[in-house]
């Protein structure tokens, strides 16, 4: 039995030193969004969903390489960096069901994740707002005397507009302690990137504000993690962000309503073969750490405690109305402390 069943989230982040947890966190990122397709078709979302299996890797990675006190930027396909950085499936799927377990109390929903405790800043719908949130994360950690670093994940879509731009320039131009991890998945939400971005790799624009861009194979966690711990340590000694273009892909459409048809013939078929978890589990076998055929036990395992988080979902009410300036950090609306990123 892992740890990630425990209701902490600190607890659940720390867990990621284990190699058997790292395993099992991609598996319950995995688990958790099969449940939510589920759980939309049976009427318990409201609203669409973004899903991002065949990239828990990434997920996985980045949060077993930074600590508890950086701070994350991610987007709106953020359940598995929810889950990897310490949100418990109860807390994650209770949010994208709006109900008063989730992690905002259900007044979020899936595209918007947050857990102060392990420095998840609230995800966010709009395409790249993350990146220059980021740098002010970074900046307030600066002035205030703060070792901590921020973490800004997109997907390849969001590099092609102005914040981008914007974000890495200041980023650079400051030596900001910051991260920019691009998840290129091949397509922003129906297009192709060959179709929006006139340049193969995105990590190259890196050189365009005299940072490092570093290509990194996103399926394979050990790679993520390798390359971001070299680019938390430059954060960290003060030399400044990083662009890290993490080769992904998502097994399904952009949404809910997404059948994905666009995709070439035998596309799918071919990243299946690289699947994140299949790769990390032969690993784990060859390392003496998982047992020869203890990769489905644990698949079973795992599937059985995100049914008995989803059961718990489905008791746990819908928030009331009065509950709707919960949740608030800021000082003027006599915020909650827990939800001030900055007192921290």
């Amino acid at each position: 039995m892992t740890i990630s069943n425990s209701n902490s989230p600190l607890a659940r982040r720390e867990a990621l030193a284990n190699r058997l947890e790292q395993l099992t966190r991609m598996i319950e990122i995995r688990s958790v969004e099969d449940r939510i397709q589920k759980l939309f078709a049976e009427g318990h979302v409201r609203g669409s969903t973004h899903l991002a299996s065949g990239q828990e890797a990434v997920s996985v990675g980045i949060a077993r390489s930074i600590d508890p006190d950086d701070i994350v930027t991610c987007t709106y396909r953020g359940h598995g960096h929810a889950l990897a950085l310490g949100v418990t499936p109860a807390g994650v799927i209770g949010e994208i069901c709006g109900r008063v377990i989730g992690c905002a109390g259900g007044l979020g929903g899936s595209m918007h994740l947050v857990e102060p405790e392990v420095g998840l800043l609230p995800t966010a719908a709009i395409i790249g707002a993350g990146l220059p949130i980021a740098c002010g994360a970074a900046m307030a950690a600066r002035a205030r005397g703060k070792d901590r670093i921020a973490v800004s994940i997109f997907g390849d879509g969001s590099a092609n507009i102005g914040a981008f731009h914007e974000a890495l320039n200041f980023a650079a131009i400051r030596k900001l302690p910051v991260v920019f991890v691009c998840e290129n998945n091949l397509y922003g939400e129906y297009t192709r990137i060959q179709l929006s971005t006139p340049v193969e790799d995105i990590a190259i624009r890196a050189t365009s504000y005299n940072m490092p861009g570093v290509i990194v194979d996103g399926q394979d966690a050990d790679k993520v993690a390798e390359a971001m711990a070299a680019a938390v340590a430059r954060a960290r000694r003060g030399e400044g962000p990083t662009l890290i273009e993490m080769k992904t892909y998502r097994y399904s459409g952009h949404s809910r309503s997404d059948p994905a048809t666009y995709r070439p013939a035998g596309e799918l078929d071919a990243w299946l073969k690289r699947d994140p978890i299949d790769i990390f589990a032969s690993r784990l076998i060859e390392e003496g750490v998982l047992a020869a055929g203890g990769l489905e036990p644990l698949k079973a395992e795992t599937r059985e405690a995100v049914e008995r988080a989803t059961a718990e979902v489905l008791e746990s009410p819908a928030p009331d109305l009065g509950e709707i300036l919960s949740h608030i950090g800021a000082h003027s609306a006599g915020g909650d402390q827990r939800w001030n990123f900055w007192s921290r």
